[in-house]
C-alpha cells in the first residue's frame, strides 16, 4: 500500500506526459505554441532588439616597388587583379580577423565595454564584459566581416557597433592599423635583408682586404712591383739584343771579304757576338727554365692573385650596390592600403533587419507547427 502510495506522482506525470504528447492535444496545441513564439519573436525584433549601426570601406593593396607591380601571373588576368595584390589582401583580411587586431581595438576603443552595454537588449549584446577571449573573439567575428571579391581583387570591411560613431571608428581603425601592418611587414623583411647584406658586405670587405695583402706580400717577397711588367721588359731587351746580334753578325760577315778572320777588327766582333749571346741566354734563363723558379712562374702566381683580388673587390662593389637598395627599401613604403571608400558615417541602423527577420521566423514556424500536426494526423490514423 505504501509503495502505492509513493508511486501515485510518479503515475500522474506519466499520464499528464502522455496526455501532452497525444496526438490530438499536439493537434491543438501545437498552432498555438507556434503563435506565441511568433508573437514573441515579433515583439523582440520589432521592439526589444537594439538598433546597430554599420559602417563600411573598401580598400586595396597597392605597392610601389615597380619590379612587383608589373609582375602578373594568368590568374590576376583572368581575375582582373595583381596575384601578388590577392595573396597580401587575403593576409590583410586574416590579420583585421585576428586576436591580436581584436585587442589592439579593444584597448584603443573599449569594444568590451561597448558591445557588453547593459542598455542593450541581452540576446544581442555580449553577456558579460569579462568574458574570456576565445568567447569575445568569436563575437567580435559576428559583428566584423572582411570580405574578398574576387573579381574586382577589392577588400570589404565592415562592423557592426550599438552606436554610428563607434562602427565608423572600428572601420577607421581597421584601415589604419592595416596598412601599419603591412608596412611594417615589409619594412621587417626589408630590415632582415639589411641585416643579413650588411653582414656579407663586411665579410666581402675583409676578404677583398685579405687578397690585396696577398697581392702586397707577394711584391714584397718577389722585390718588384709586376713580374709582369718585368718579364714584359726583359722580352723588350732580348729583343733588342737579337737585334744588335743579327747586326753584329751582318757586319762581321761583310768584313770577311776582305779581312781575315784573325783580324783585330774581326776579333773585336767576335767578342760582343759572345757576350750578346751568352746576355740573351742569361735573360731568357730568368724567363723560362725547365728548372722552375723563373719569371714567368711568378707571372702567374702574380697573376692568380690579381685575379683573386680582382673578383674580391668586384663581389664587394656588387654587395655594396645590393645594400644601399635595401637601405632604401627598407626606408620607403613597400605597400599602401588604397581606399576605393572611405569608413562610412551610418545615419540608419541597417541591423537587425527586423522586418525580414520577422519573416523569416513566422515562415519557419508554421512549418515546422505544420509538421507537427501532419505527424500528429498520421500518428493517429495508425492509432485508429
Amino acid at each position: 500500500m505504501i509503495d502505492r502510495i509513493r508511486k501515485l506522482p510518479v503515475v500522474k506525470g506519466l499520464e499528464s506526459m502522455q496526455r501532452w504528447l497525444a496526438p490530438a492535444f499536439l493537434r491543438r496545441r501545437v498552432f498555438a505554441v507556434a503563435s506565441v513564439a511568433i508573437l514573441l519573436a515579433i515583439v523582440y525584433w520589432a521592439i526589444v532588439a537594439s538598433d546597430r549601426y554599420v559602417s563600411e570601406a573598401q580598400v586595396v593593396i597597392e605597392r610601389t616597388d615597380m619590379a612587383a607591380s608589373v609582375a602578373m601571373d594568368l590568374g590576376s588576368l583572368l581575375n582582373g587583379a595583381a596575384g601578388g595584390n590577392r595573396a597580401d589582401q587575403l593576409l590583410l583580411r586574416t590579420y583585421l580577423l585576428s586576436m591580436d587586431m581584436l585587442q589592439k581595438l579593444d584597448a584603443k576603443l573599449d569594444l568590451r565595454g561597448h558591445y557588453s552595454n547593459t542598455q542593450r537588449d541581452t540576446l544581442s549584446r555580449m553577456w558579460d564584459k569579462a568574458v574570456p577571449a576565445e568567447w569575445f573573439h568569436r563575437y567580435y567575428l559576428s559583428r566584423t566581416s572582411v570580405e574578398f571579391d574576387e573579381y574586382s581583387g577589392v577588400l570589404v570591411i565592415r562592423a557592426q557597433a550599438y552606436d554610428a560613431n563607434m562602427a565608423h571608428a572600428i572601420v577607421s581603425t581597421l584601415v589604419a592599423e592595416g596598412e601599419q601592418f603591412m608596412n611594417e611587414l615589409g619594412h621587417a623583411m626589408a630590415r632582415d635583408q639589411v641585416e643579413f647584406l650588411e653582414k656579407q658586405v663586411a665579410e666581402m670587405g675583409q676578404q677583398a682586404l685579405q687578397r690585396r695583402r696577398d697581392v702586397l706580400a707577394y711584391q714584397n717577397q718577389k722585390g718588384m712591383l709586376s713580374p709582369q711588367s718585368t718579364a714584359e721588359a726583359i722580352q723588350v731587351a732580348i729583343n733588342q739584343m737579337e737585334g744588335q746580334l743579327t747586326e753584329l753578325k751582318t757586319r762581321r760577315a761583310a768584313m770577311l771579304g776582305y779581312l781575315s778572320p784573325q783580324a783585330p777588327a774581326i776579333t773585336e766582333l767576335d767578342v760582343q757576338i759572345n757576350a750578346i749571346e751568352k746576355q740573351i741566354l742569361a735573360e731568357q734563363g730568368r724567363l723560362a727554365s725547365p728548372k722552375g723558379k723563373t719569371l714567368n712562374t711568378a707571372v702567374e702566381e702574380y697573376q692568380r692573385l690579381e685575379w683573386a683580388a680582382k673578383f674580391a673587390e668586384d663581389v664587394y662593389k656588387t654587395a655594396l650596390i645590393g645594400l644601399e637598395k635595401g637601405r632604401i627599401e627598407a626606408l620607403r613604403t613597400l605597400k599602401k592600403v588604397g581606399v576605393l571608400q572611405a569608413p562610412t558615417m551610418p545615419q540608419y541602423p541597417l541591423e537587425p533587419r527586423r522586418a525580414f527577420n520577422i519573416l523569416v521566423f513566422v515562415l519557419a514556424a508554421l512549418i515546422l507547427a505544420g509538421i507537427i500536426h501532419l505527424l500528429a494526423a498520421i500518428i493517429r490514423d495508425h492509432q485508429d
